[in-house]
């Protein structure tokens, strides 16, 4: 049975925000952090045609990424 890829990035952007109880108390970094996760996983699905790999990897470096940028600014 294959999952549509319109799912998997809807549930994984839901779960990243979701877990944060309130936006407003979060750092900017730890914002840039979920904002990176959210975007990299879209992307990460949409390059590897909706697989649960690429859209776990896409998320994951999307979170290093926008750790990072803040991190540095």
């Amino acid at each position: 049975m294959k999952t549509p890829s319109k799912f998997i990035v809807i549930g994984a952007i839901a779960l990243a925000t979701s877990a944060c109880s309130t936006w407003e108390g979060m750092s900017a970094r730890e914002k840039s952090t979920v904002g990176g996760a959210a975007v990299g996983g879209a992307v990460g699905a949409a390059v590897s045609n909706g697989s649960v790999l690429g859209t776990v990897g896409g998320a994951a470096i999307g979170g290093v990424v926008g750790d990072q940028i803040e991190k540095n600014k």
